[in-house]
């Protein structure tokens, strides 16, 4: 039987957000994958995907009372996750998400939904390449209560050096002290390759020779 991580790594085989062949990322570097969240579009996926974000939540113990999906593509996955810890879990957890500018009239604020002084909050965002959205929702969150960010959820963590030798994952962790877990890391899916659990044995090489380039030291 498959594990979640595994049936995760085939899942964005399936709906084409994982891709392999020859990708240039926006740091300048030749990847042999590449990871598209944006072809998740529809209804079943996002339910999906947030029963993912779920099954790392609780395999790793993350306490929370506040999930924050930091705009835009945060805001989704957010909310899925909070519907899927509910329904499937039966733990009730508040969702919020940040505006890109503060709203001065209404409720106003900087934030849709609500955040409490004494909150733990889980950050819920796609991927983490640089650790920009956490750099910038924390004074968001600071500014709007005295919350204290617990964790913050990712699907994949790339494993790749950051401005050093440490990936931006570590580098989130040295820098904030917030620990960062993630659905899957590269060496998951160079292993879902080995296994067989989805195709691209063909790209194997390469991935491994991309790690060995770029892979932060763990």
């Amino acid at each position: 039987m498959l594990t979640y991580k595994q049936r995760f790594i085939r899942f964005m085989v399936e709906n084409e957000v994982l891709l392999f062949g020859e990708f240039t990322l926006k740091s300048g570097r030749k990847a042999p994958y590449f990871i598209n969240s944006g072809k998740y579009r529809t209804g079943s996926q996002i339910a999906a995907l947030g029963e993912y974000y779920a099954s790392c939540y609780l395999e790793n113990g993350v306490e929370a009372d506040t999930l924050v999906g930091p705009a835009y593509k945060g805001i989704p996955l957010a909310v899925s996750t909070a519907v899927a810890l509910s329904l499937n879990h039966g733990i009730d957890l508040g969702f919020c998400f940040d505006r890109k500018e503060a709203k001065d009239h209404g409720e106003g604020g900087l934030f849709v939904g609500e955040l409490k002084k004494g909150d733990k909050v889980a950050v819920i965002e796609d991927v983490m390449t640089s650790g920009k959205a956490l750099r910038e929702i924390l004074p968001k969150i600071k500014a709007e209560a005295d919350a204290e960010v617990s964790a913050m959820i990712i699907s994949v963590d790339r494993q790749e050096k950051g401005t050093g030798e440490k990936s931006a994952v570590q580098e989130a962790y040295d820098e904030f002290g917030v620990k960062v877990y993630s659905i899957v890391t590269m060496t998951d899916i160079i292993s879902a390759i080995e296994d067989g659990v989805i195709g691209g044995r063909e790209y194997l090489q390469a991935m491994k020779d991309y790690r060995a380039q770029y892979g932060a030291s763990l």
